[in-house]
């Protein structure tokens, strides 16, 4: 059984003329730990796919359920990491923010503390949790980020191009971490993204959409051992076999 199931979710927005479909017939489920790339061209619906599975949006069709639980809304089994470096808030130092989630669950002060610092740890930011957003780097806030998404314990990490406004060196260095972070936590996690290397290098299976509505195209398994060499035969097959899907 699969921990994350979509059924025939289709999505449209409401146009002045008329409504402009996002979405049409999607289906595809996650399971237990397993780490899921969804890859398409800009346009193709992915972030609104997201959403929807965030409980941010209601789809126009079908349905989503996490643990055999339709989604109605927004929930503490999902953790969310977005691209944009403001996630985070600039008013608390990464250890605070970390809390956060922690804290809508009335954590106790002492636990939240402990706990955070744990998973400040994880990430390589212990050093850093007294610190504010505007004194981190990129790299550093989406770390945080991280972590936070991670410390209230959800089932589910959903990510949103997290990386994708980074430079190069630091966006490998991210997609490491991840791997690392997701191999001690697995955790079940949907992660969106244009860029096919990153698709190969993070994913268990990475589901390819059609752009205009948004569509399954196809489905890829990667089944090659990780850490992941990115000059290997190997891997530059699966990244021919996405890019030729994405054409």
């Amino acid at each position: 059984m699969h921990h994350i199931e979509l059924r025939h979710i289709g999505f449209e927005y409401a146009g002045a003329e008329r409504a402009v479909v996002a979405l049409r017939d999607i289906s595809f489920g996650v399971g237990e730990s397993e780490f899921v790339c969804v890859v398409g061209r800009s346009g193709c619906g992915k972030t609104t796919l997201l959403n929807i599975v965030a409980g941010f949006l209601q789809p126009t069709k079908g349905e989503v359920l996490i643990g055999g639980k339709a989604v109605t809304g927004k929930g503490l089994d999902r953790g969310i990491v977005f691209q944009d470096f403001a996630q985070l808030f600039p008013w608390r130092t990464a250890q605070r923010n970390v809390e956060f989630g922690l804290e809508m669950k009335g954590v106790t002060r002492q636990e939240r503390a402990e706990v955070a610092r744990r998973f400040l740890r994880l990430v390589d930011l212990e050093p850093f949790a007294g610190a504010y957003p505007h004194e981190l780097s990129g790299g550093m806030q989406q770390r945080v980020a991280i972590a936070r998404a991670l410390a209230y314990n959800p089932s589910v990490l959903l990510m949103d191009e997290p990386f994708a406004a980074l430079d190069a060196l630091t966006r490998d260095e991210m997609q490491r971490l991840l791997v690392d972070v997701w191999g001690e936590t697995r955790k079940t996690v949907i992660y969106v993204t244009h860029n096919v290397a990153e698709a190969v290098y993070l994913a268990d299976r990475i589901v390819i959409l059609t752009p205009h509505p948004g569509t399954v195209r196809a489905e890829i398994r990667i089944p090659l051992a990780r850490p992941r060499d990115v000059l290997s035969v190997e891997f530059l097959e699966y990244q021919r076999q996405l890019v030729g899907h994405l054409r």
